[in-house]
């Protein structure tokens, strides 16, 4: 296959999955998948097992198994983080966060990490984040979305109480860093880092420049790239270029004073996934670049930068399939976790 700078090739690592979620690879080089109906699997390149003592999910609609990721001291320490929709009473549900170690196929020494308020918790399927990235310093980043409460005055987003709607940071065990912004203020959760998102899929970090990215859903339009940074309000659902999925406009403002605009949208939505920056050496040529998924639109998204800016697009991979989540392994090559067909694929280079 050929980019407008790179040839490439797709091999696909493991198939036959269920509706994957996120994928790590360990330092001996097995895969650990999530599946959104509630499995954590194991493959090692022949065997695929199913890893026991997980968390019990909330599997409806876009909830369930989400996201997987390994402490930066893996090595070390062993611990492997899991995000998952957390069933409460009354058939309501939000966002957790659980670590816990890999004993053979049992995941072992669970503690929570981030253990949702179950006064907040809400029905419905939708709209429940998550990413989670770590930073350098002992941190850990995640984005819990708005539940899918309609965009107006009850939407969570803009309510600093609330956890939904927000991106999160805690350390890698769970506390509350006293750096946070919102920290001492008696109306606000203090986990909260920024606020006014919709959904975030797809959060990473800019490598050189210790920028925390994410992309997100807007409605019938309005996907967005922004760049994360402390206390700021990213407008939902005040600010929009999307429309409600019946044609009808919820807002008429795409810009607020106080209210950060992103650094680009997709509109019409191309219902992004997942975020990966490139900076590896199978790939001199996409050094540098982003790389953006999407579901409903089949493709991945190659973007390229001048600073903060977003200069060019490529598409590439079209209408192979509904694109969840893209990884970049210390081996350098790309991998793509693909909803449908449930799959995990590897790029990289062709001779």
């Amino acid at each position: 296959m050929q980019s407008e700078k790179q040839k490439f090739k797709t091999e696909v690592v493991l198939d036959g999955l269920q509706n994957p979620w996120g994928v790590v690879r360990l330092p001996d080089g097995r895969y650990l998948v999530t599946e959104r109906p509630g499995a954590v699997k194991i493959f090692d390149g022949k065997n695929v097992t199913t890893v026991e003592n997980t968390p019990p999910v909330l599997a409806r609609s876009q909830g369930g198994m989400l996201d997987i990721a390994l402490h930066p001291d893996y090595e070390k320490n062993g611990w492997i983080y899991l995000a998952f929709s957390k069933p409460f009473e009354r058939d309501s549900g939000l966002t957790a966060i659980v670590r816990g170690r890999l004993s053979g196929t049992k995941f072992t020494d669970v503690e929570s990490v981030f253990d949702p308020p179950a006064g907040q918790a809400t029905g419905g399927g939708n709209h429940w984040g998550v990413r989670m990235v770590f930073d350098g310093a002992g941190h850990l980043f995640f984005a819990i979305g708005d539940r899918g409460h309609r965009p107006d005055a009850m939407n969570p987003a803009q309510d600093l109480s609330k956890v939904a709607g927000k991106v999160h940071r805690v350390r890698d065990d769970g506390a509350v860093p006293k750096d946070n912004p919102f920290v001492g203020r008696r109306e606000a959760w203090p986990t909260v880092w920024c606020y006014g998102s919709r959904n975030i899929q797809g959060m990473a970090f800019r490598p050189g420049t210790g920028q925390l990215w994410a992309v997100e859903h807007g409605p019938k339009g309005g996907d967005e790239l922004n760049v994360i940074r402390p206390g700021l309000n990213y407008g939902w659902p005040v600010v929009s270029f999307g429309i409600n999925y019946d044609g009808t406009r919820f807002t008429d403002k795409t810009e607020a004073p106080g209210m950060e605009p992103p650094v680009i949208h997709w509109t019409p939505s191309i219902a992004v996934g997942g975020l990966a920056f490139y900076d590896g050496e199978l790939f001199p040529r996409w050094k540098g670049s982003a790389f953006v998924t999407a579901l409903a639109a089949q493709h991945v998204v190659r973007l390229e930068f001048d600073g903060d800016r977003v200069v060019h697009q490529e598409r590439l991979l079209e209408r192979t399939g509904r694109i969840r989540d893209v990884r970049v392994f210390g081996d350098g090559a790309i991998y793509l976790v693909y909803d449908a067909p449930g799959r995990v694929v590897r790029i990289t280079p062709a001779e």
